[in-house]
């Protein structure tokens, strides 16, 4: 056991005050880690036990933190269901290297060990050319979104390219085959995302109780009862994209987590999300030249297109872009 006294620091944003979020920032762990020890009473906040993920922490206030290890729920590691084939990669070089992520594949392990995750897989490939190499992750998706990522093989490398993330300065585009017809041809979200007890996320209007999230979308193609979507992040918060449409009444095909109700279709059995990182773009840390990469659709979205193109088309017109926002 290891105890950590911390004081928050002033210059935490109030959307990033939430006690799971500060450990999480200033301690290096997973959320869920920091959401364990919140609720196994090994935080204290100003000398009192907390045991809510979402309490808003003032600038000054004093964290206690017994540094209990997580218990591993298994002896072995947890194997998660293989994805097919090997990872693509899309470029490589010293510095980084941009990988198709599969779905049903973590990005990072979790708590539990994972025996395979991309990380791992990215790792045991570059190390067949070099034994010393080593992967950092900047930025993940979900464990069933497919799409693009870069990763660093260096720590300078992974600091200024999740600097780039935090100024927002990547392009990140994204496809999604929503259940419904989305009335409007474009649109803005613009409110702030809190997490709950389990893990998920919600809208709120209060700046004080989230962070700040903003997804844009544009349709690309509507069906009889379905809406193919281009999403572009202006900020990558967990799980953002998949609340946002979900707020619309239009989530995401096969989503488990966001208006499941609503998120089934005919022709999606896959047991996947239909959610894919299509193209990310971003400036070379060394070179500072702009990069950017595409991911071809994965076979699923292809075969629902193909399977709804011999459905009548939707006759909907849609509208002129909507801005929905909560400003607080």
């Amino acid at each position: 056991m290891t105890i950590q006294t911390i004081e928050v620091p002033s210059n935490i944003p109030p959307p990033a005050r939430q006690l799971a979020s500060v450990l999480k920032n200033l301690l290096g762990i997973p959320t869920s880690h920091c959401i364990w020890l919140i609720e196994n009473n090994c935080v204290t906040v100003n000398q009192k036990p907390c045991r809510k993920a979402h309490w808003t922490l003032e600038p000054g206030d004093l964290i206690q933190v017994d540094r209990i290890p997580m218990p591993i729920a298994q002896s072995t590691p947890k194997k998660s269901p293989s994805a097919r084939g090997s990872i693509e990669f899309l470029y490589d070089d010293p510095d980084l290297c941009v990988v198709v992520k599969p779905s049903n594949l973590l990005t990072v392990p979790t708590q539990y060990r994972e025996a395979q995750t991309l990380v791992g897989r990215v790792q045991r490939r570059i190390q067949d050319q070099n034994s010393k190499a080593k992967i950092f992750c900047v930025h993940r998706l979900d464990r069933d979104v497919s799409g693009v990522l870069v990763m660093a093989k260096s720590l300078a490398v992974a600091e200024q390219l999740r600097n780039q993330f935090a100024a927002r300065k990547p392009d990140r585009q994204y496809i999604a085959i929503l259940a419904g017809l989305v009335p409007n041809d474009s649109g803005t979200i613009r409110n702030y995302l809190a997490t709950d007890e389990n893990l998920n996320r919600y809208s709120v209007e209060d700046p004080s109780q989230g962070e700040l999230a903003i997804t844009h979308y544009r349709v690309r193609q509507r069906w009889q009862d379905a809406t193919l979507v281009e999403v572009r992040l202006e900020t990558g918060r967990r799980n953002q994209i998949r609340v946002h449409l979900a707020d619309l009444g239009h989530p995401i095909l096969g989503d488990p987590r966001y208006r499941r109700d609503l998120a089934t279709h005919r022709a999606w059995p896959y047991r996947r999300i239909a959610l894919h990182a299509e193209s990310l773009g971003f400036e070379h840390p060394s070179t500072l030249q702009p990069m950017r990469f595409v991911a071809q659709w994965p076979q699923e979205f292809r075969d629902f297109q193909r399977s709804m193109s011999k459905t009548r088309p939707s006759s909907h017109g849609g509208r002129k872009e909507n801005h929905q926002e909560s400003e607080g």
